[in-house]
């Protein structure tokens, strides 16, 4: 899957829902997300991580930071190549 079509997935399926609760909102979800990742990552380093839960968590948060980008009108393909394609990209950090 390309991330255009991810992004149209989670538009389509979510969108009118994610422009009611507003950029606030979808934020603390996100920030929720991120937390609950770090958790897992978490338990990963200590050696009790659970692989399923880990992805889960990685894909709940690239779907809320696309959910961001759909209602503040970011084109996530657009975003990415301009920062990281486009005269190729910043060297040493992101």
């Amino acid at each position: 899957m390309q991330i255009a079509e991810f992004q149209e997935l989670i538009r389509r399926r979510y969108h009118e829902t994610d422009a009611a609760r507003g950029v606030p909102g979808t934020f603390l979800w996100f920030t929720e997300e991120v937390g609950e990742l770090a958790n897992a990552l978490g338990h990963r380093e200590r050696g009790d991580g659970d692989d399923d839960n880990l992805r889960e968590e990685f894909a709940d948060v690239l779907a809320w930071l696309t959910t961001l980008a759909n209602i503040t009108g970011v084109d996530l393909t657009d975003a990415i190549r301009r920062k990281y394609l486009d005269g190729g990209g910043p060297e040493g950090s992101k």
